[in-house]
């Protein structure tokens, strides 16, 4: 019969087994893999620290350096009911999403369906459907006029945070 210490023992020993493999240690005894995975852990979080810092400096240089002439980018094309608006902008897009989704409201557009990513540039697609009570229909182009404008809100807003 195995007793129930040395379950626990092996128990212990599994779970040291797994936590050196994960922190990449090659210490055999059991605080040595401890030591190792606690270094590990401040090797991730200094890590995490570096890229929050990359991803800050990246934000404040992209605002003032990297303007590139044709961004932001609206495109709308015209779907059976409603829109398909895509918007490409620089990286940083605190706001802008607001800013969209407000003008989208005061036309009286329904946002039916939206995908947003920030990676690396602020990308905005959704389908508006109008608001049928007044049975008019909103040409494209004026959808363009009112994102590009909510657009230029928001980035002359932005400009006076800095």
């Amino acid at each position: 019969m195995v007793s129930r210490e040395q379950k626990r023992a092996a128990l212990l020993h599994e779970k040291l087994q797994l936590l050196r493999s994960i922190t990449n240690s090659h210490a055999v005894n059991k605080s040595s893999i401890i030591i190792d995975a606690s270094k590990y852990i401040e090797e991730l979080k200094e890590k995490v620290e570096r890229l929050n810092q990359e991803i800050a400096t990246a934000e404040t240089s992209n605002h003032h350096h990297h303007h590139n002439p044709n961004l932001p980018m609206v495109t709308v094309e015209t779907l059976e009911k409603g829109f398909m608006i895509n918007v490409i902008s620089g990286r940083s897009c605190q706001g802008l999403l607001v800013s969209i989704l407000e003008a989208f409201e005061d036309m009286g557009l329904t946002v039916l369906e939206a995908r947003v990513s920030c990676t690396d540039t602020f990308r905005f697609q959704a389908v508006g459907g109008e608001n049928d009570e007044q049975g008019e229909t909103i040409d494209a182009q004026a959808v363009k006029q009112a994102v590009g404008q909510a657009i230029k809100n928001w980035s002359q807003q932005s400009a006076d945070q800095d």
